[in-house]
């Protein structure tokens, strides 16, 4: 298992390198794909549960609110998220028996927890993509270097949780939910990513303050939404939530906390470092 994991690392991280710094379109496509097969394994765990999720609509309305994020418009999302929620409610009144309030309950919910959520990797990637920052190793577009601050605090939150939580960890922190995870681990993920956004942000010149901040805000969204994405799969009665990517599971367990931090760090800078 940690072979496999170990080897689609090697062959992700280029890739991710590339698209993310280089690629317009790709990365916008990249995000897409991700979307649609995030959104395949949620049905599939749904289905798990006898949930009929409005699976072709959930297609459409997750590609529109990726097509408001590529325009920039964050604002329209209340509005697409009105919309699916008065369709849903219609398809109830439309269909009787064959899809109930609970269908539609999940249908917005997976709706709003990975179509706005992927949404803001765009938002965040495309932040100031006309202003480049200069580094050590070259120029990089601003949005990128912002999304690289969430992607390796996040990385960084998780390493430290596993290890301080595996020799350190005592208490648990939500055991209901993840029996594995400790207060230890949840606060040595926090010590991580702090480390990781300040030597990154060191890099990008961005102020010890915004970075000390981030490093906190990345280190406790993290282990959110890798606790919402369990207490999903406990729901459903699955392990994985899906087998797409050797020995990480499915996309939503690779990406379950990018979902939680990378918004975190689209609004922290959006608000406070962008003003």
């Amino acid at each position: 298992m940690l072979g496999k994991r170990i080897l689609t690392a090697i062959m992700g991280i280029p890739v991710a390198v590339y698209v993310i710094n280089y690629g317009e379109w790709l990365f916008a496509m990249a995000v897409l794909v991700l979307t649609l097969l995030a959104w395949h394994e949620f049905y599939t765990m749904m289905k798990n549960k006898s949930i009929n999720v409005f699976y072709s609509w959930g297609f459409l309305i997750n590609i529109i609110i990726l097509g408001c994020a590529w325009l920039g418009n964050s604002e329209e999302f209340v509005m697409v998220m009105f919309v699916s929620t008065l369709l849903a409610l219609l398809r109830i009144v439309k269909t009787g028996s064959k899809f109930t309030v609970p269908d539609a309950a999940f249908s917005v919910l997976g709706i709003s927890y990975i179509g706005v959520s992927f949404a803001h990797l765009l938002l965040l990637r495309y932040t100031d993509n006309s202003l480049y920052l200069i580094t050590s190793w070259g120029q990089i577009s601003a949005g990128a270097a912002y999304l690289w601050l969430a992607f390796v605090g996040t990385w960084a939150s998780d390493t430290f949780a596993y290890f301080v939580g595996t020799y350190f960890g005592r208490h648990k922190l939500c055991p209901m939910i993840s029996p594995g995870k400790t207060i230890e681990g949840a606060l040595g993920g926090v010590l991580g990513s702090i480390i990781a956004i300040v030597v990154l942000g060191t890099l990008f010149k961005l102020s010890i303050v915004h970075s000390l901040i981030m490093g906190v805000l990345v280190g406790v969204a993290a282990p959110i939404g890798d606790l919402v994405e369990s207490a999903i799969k406990r729901f459903a009665g699955v392990k994985d939530s899906g087998r797409i990517l050797p020995g990480h599971g499915g996309i939503l367990d690779r990406f379950d906390s990018i979902l939680f931090t990378v918004p975190a760090i689209y609004y922290y800078m959006h608000v406070f470092v962008l003003r």
